[in-house]
């Protein structure tokens, strides 16, 4: 597949904190791929260096052909980058902001240039209404109307849906792969798990650091957790089920336990007294992301 982003040992540092640290990313054309990690790992730098904001103090690669180094310009024409904050004039109108955009672009006949992006993203209705004025989910299409205006090669999105309700975070989900579908690349950072799943593929970094690539099938594989689901605990049982050190991690959902373990038959073992209890049930469970993502985490912050 030819690769829409190919980089390899980005490097960045402030002062004498290193925010990201040898990173490497490749992302087909075509591909809407998840970028994930907690707060602070690095994510939007990555990005920043990605679409030519930021130069890497070390790092090679390409950016949909050009340098990541030396083209920043070129790079930046190509790109559309949406940003965790809503970045437009809110005492203008959606229809005055996306002409603004346009200008910036250079792009002509402007009116007609703003009239089909309305159309493209269901706008047309709103156009008059002001910026400020609009709801979390209307402000995101707006940005991202303002991001393919231009007709971009790659979207590069931070935090895109970020309270947003999950209506509007599902519609614009299936925007995304519209226009995925159209040939569009798409490398979009994201704490959803479920956002997470609907990507080709996911990356997590952690401390400026990649930790996993690949599918989400291949992520929950090769993280070798075993879950294990336990039914009717009350809290001292909980509380004595968390205490063992075959469990890694134990989260309630509802009045379900999820115990995820290294060691499947240690685990099982260990949570088979449990199991004895009257009203108390033990069975194998399923992998989540959001489990494997919370062992990363912990790996992360015990790290040196």
């Amino acid at each position: 597949m030819t690769a829409a982003i190919d980089v390899v040992g980005l490097t960045k540092s402030f002062g004498k904190s290193k925010v990201v640290d040898d990173v490497a990313l490749r992302v087909g054309r075509g591909e809407i791929v998840g970028f994930l990690g907690p707060n602070g790992s690095g994510k939007t730098t990555t990005i920043r260096m990605i679409c030519g904001l930021l130069t890497p103090d070390a790092g090679s690669g390409t950016v949909l052909g050009h340098d990541v180094r030396r083209d920043s310009r070129r790079i930046k024409r190509e790109v559309g980058y949406m940003t965790q904050k809503f970045s437009f004039y809110e005492d203008l109108t959606i229809a005055e902001n996306l002409i603004f955009v346009a200008r910036l672009y250079g792009m002509t006949p402007v009116r007609a240039v703003v009239g089909a992006t309305l159309d493209e993203l269901g706008l047309t209705d709103r156009r008059d209404q002001l910026a400020g004025t609009l709801s979390g989910g209307w402000k995101q299409r707006l940005a991202l109307a303002a991001c393919i205006m231009h007709r971009p090669r790659l979207l590069l999105l931070d935090e895109p849906t970020a309270g947003v309700d999950p209506k509007a975070r599902r519609e614009f989900w299936d925007e995304i792969h519209r226009l995925a579908a159209r040939g569009l690349t798409v490398l979009v950072s994201t704490h959803y798990m479920d956002e997470a799943e609907r990507c080709h593929r996911i990356s997590y970094i952690a401390r400026g650091r990649m930790l996993a690539t690949g599918t989400v099938e291949d992520i929950v594989r090769d993280s070798r957790l075993h879950t294990y689901v336990v039914r009717g605990a009350d809290a001292e049982l909980t509380a004595r089920i968390a205490a063992l050190p075959e469990a890694a991690q134990v989260a309630p959902f509802g009045a379900v336990l999820h115990v995820v373990g290294k060691d499947a038959n240690a685990l099982g073992r260990a949570l088979e007294p449990f199991g004895r209890v009257q009203g108390v049930s033990v069975a194998p469970g399923q992998t989540s992301l959001e489990d494997v993502f919370i062992q990363f985490m912990t790996q992360a912050q015990g790290a040196p």
